[in-house]
């Protein structure tokens, strides 16, 4: 080869791998990009199956005056850690903590089904901080009251943590006892 050939040859190299360089830099500000608009549809399409919600953030959907909050586009966490902020009783409708996680931290008996989250408790934890515990709480098909409610499990401070709860997808109700 001559020199001039040579010299060409390498000038593409060098150009074909300084455009490699600045892509791979770009990239991951187009993925988070990506991410986001995809985080963003999934809200908006959160909003619309289970409307009444006031997104308060980036992940979070507050229903009820904030009595009630909603965290989507959470990462899975392999740490088998609960990410339940102090203060709150956190489901999730996965296990392991993962998925959407649903969380309160007002004393009482709730339904659920106010905020569309009635059978979808996989896993539960239990960071308020406070002693108490809560009851998960199966409605009883044909009945309009509430005493023929099955407990189906419970989280406090002394037990705060159930990576898959003994009746996935039951949950109706809750019942913190303060």
């Amino acid at each position: 080869m001559t020199p001039r050939i040579t010299r060409r040859i390498l000038a593409i190299v060098l150009t074909l791998a300084a455009t490699a360089i600045v892509a791979d830099a770009v990239q991951p500000e187009a993925a988070t990009a990506a991410g986001t608009t995809k985080l963003q549809a999934e809200i908006n399409a959160y909003l619309v199956r289970n409307p009444g919600g006031t997104q308060i953030n980036a992940t979070d959907i507050s229903y009820s005056g904030g009595a009630f909050i909603v965290t989507l586009g959470r990462t899975t966490s392999l740490s088998l850690t609960a990410d339940c902020p102090a203060g709150w009783f956190c489901f999730y409708d996965a296990t392991d903590y993962n998925g959407a996680r649903g969380r309160l931290s007002s004393c009482g008996w709730q339904d659920l089904a106010q905020w569309n989250w009635n059978d979808r408790v996989v896993s539960a934890y239990f960071n308020t901080q406070k002693s108490g515990y809560v009851d998960f709480l199966d409605h009883a098909a044909g009945y309009t009251s509430h005493g023929h409610d099955t407990k189906l499990f419970t989280v406090s401070a002394s037990s705060p943590g159930l990576r898959l709860v003994p009746y996935p997808y039951r949950a109706d109700h809750v019942n913190y006892h303060c």
